[in-house]
């Protein structure tokens, strides 16, 4: 069984790559949960991933990254090369230019509301991209993009399982509302993990967008579910508003929300981060 580590990276390197063998391999500190993410030397990076169902991220990403860059403002991955599986390591894996910048934090970002205009910004331009030819969300990207009543067992379920920890008939009635509406317009292109992970800082601006291993063509609803999991009350408003899509939009995002914060809370250990981020995220759509 193989493990992922400096000591792969480094012999995947010097097999496939053998120009870049004399170069440093180092861990990066958050690197993501799908793909294990390193250094090579000080302008690039080696993303792996983890196991069989993220495999596909990489020769998509290595496909349809090229074809969005040119019609963005902000820098996002560039791959460089692409890693094929041998006796060391199963999947293809992919070597891109490092970006610089920190993993957003409230603490990094001189303005709340201007860093959602900011997010908004992005989101509008991406979804302006011809999405003809895209890859339509399904089971390769977890159904981002997809209606949510993919998910609709999953979330009744969740409910269940909480019992009383939270308030069942406020979260049926978002969830009700969210599932109630498609999207009918034309697909368009989303990231599908817009999260503080994936969203680069410098300078107390948005600087780049990474990690979009789950990007797809379809309803633009997953792209806001930050409203709910990082923005206050008033920057909340000035990111939806800037993003202006529709209520029925903003309902279903509500719904990605609550189904993520359930699933989590009625999964995971009660004393972790997570499920205290997840009780957060509820409190709030709960609040509203």
């Amino acid at each position: 069984m193989y493990k992922i580590n400096t000591d792969l990276v480094r012999r995947l390197i010097k097999k496939q790559f053998p120009q870049w063998a004399d170069l440093p391999v180092n861990p990066v500190e958050k690197g993501g949960y799908d793909n294990f993410t390193f250094h090579l030397g000080d302008e690039m990076s080696v993303r792996l991933p983890r196991d069989e169902g993220h495999a596909p991220q990489v020769e998509k990403e290595a496909h349809w990254l090229p074809k969005l860059r040119p019609h963005l403002s902000l820098p996002i991955p560039v791959p460089l090369a692409k890693g094929k599986p041998d006796e060391d390591y199963p999947f293809f894996w992919s070597v891109n230019r490092w970006i610089e910048g920190e993993t957003l934090r409230h603490d990094n970002i001189s303005d709340i509301n201007e860093f959602a205009v900011e997010l908004s910004m992005f989101i509008k331009e991406l979804q302006r991209i011809d999405a003809s030819n895209g890859p339509a969300g399904g089971e390769h990207n977890y159904f981002r993009g997809c209606p949510l009543t993919v998910y609709n067992d999953w979330t009744l379920s969740a409910l269940e399982t909480l019992g009383g920890l939270v308030d069942k008939d406020k979260c049926l009635k978002i969830w009700h509302q969210a599932t109630a509406s498609e999207w009918t317009k034309k697909p368009v292109w989303i990231h599908g993990d817009i999260a503080p992970g994936n969203l680069l800082v410098k300078n107390g601006k948005l600087s780049s967008v990474i990690d979009f291993g789950i990007m797809a063509v379809g309803d633009p609803a997953i792209e806001l579910t930050m409203a709910w999991t990082f923005f206050d009350d008033n920057s909340r408003k000035v990111f939806l508003q800037s993003t202006g899509l529709d209520i029925e939009t903003e309902n279903r995002a509500r719904g990605w929300a609550l189904w993520k914060a359930l699933i989590t809370y009625a999964g995971e250990d009660k004393e972790s981060v997570s499920v205290r981020e997840a009780k957060k995220v509820i409190d709030v759509l709960l609040s509203e």
